[in-house]
């Protein structure tokens, strides 16, 4: 699913853009993918792991994101570089069409300025727009407060938590916590 390019200015004062990735933005998309793995641990994988992305698989996951009836990407842009990106889809099944599930990734360079807030907002109004879902759900990894903090204040509630979901490099365990947002109509 295409979305259409919109703006808005950052706490900082900047313009930050976001739309569906384009052909254009393979090359900037791989190097967000590798630094955003790299600057944190609630991030699902390691910039190691990211070696399965090349460009030609990057380019049909956005070719085959933006040709979805159920799937959106969005990315955001500020100076034209690629700061953070955040997906949408849900099922045509009859039995699950009615549950969204979103995630969402920003450069930590970029946190605290208005665009997570923004994205989320974005998602939201795709799932309120889309008659049959009734519920987006995602996820975050213990101790990311600040994800925590956005999605509570968009609405999201802790519905579960999977113990020990992540492992560490160095034996950490972590738990991954479920939530939650119902569409109100």
């Amino acid at each position: 699913m295409i979305v259409e390019r919109f703006e808005f200015y950052l706490k900082d004062g900047r313009i930050a853009s976001v739309r569906s990735p384009e052909e254009r933005d393979i090359q900037d998309m791989l190097d967000f993918l590798y630094k955003s793995a790299g600057e944190t641990e609630f991030i699902i994988r390691y910039p190691e792991e990211c070696g399965e992305y090349t460009v030609e698989k990057e380019r049909e996951i956005i070719q085959r994101i933006n040709k979805s009836d159920n799937e959106a990407m969005l990315v955001c842009l500020v100076d034209e570089k690629i700061v953070g990106s955040c997906v949408i889809s849900w099922s045509n099944n009859l039995k699950t069409k009615h549950r969204a599930s979103t995630a969402i990734v920003l450069l930590c360079e970029y946190w605290n300025l208005g665009i997570g807030t923004r994205l989320i907002q974005q998602v939201i109004k795709m799932a309120e727009e889309n008659k049959n879902i009734i519920q987006i759900e995602l996820s975050f990894v213990e101790g990311n407060t600040r994800a925590r903090a956005l999605y509570e204040k968009m609405g999201f509630k802790i519905t579960g938590v999977k113990p020990n979901a992540i492992r560490l490099k160095d034996g950490t365990l972590l738990n991954e916590y479920a939530m939650i947002r119902e569409i109100k109509r």
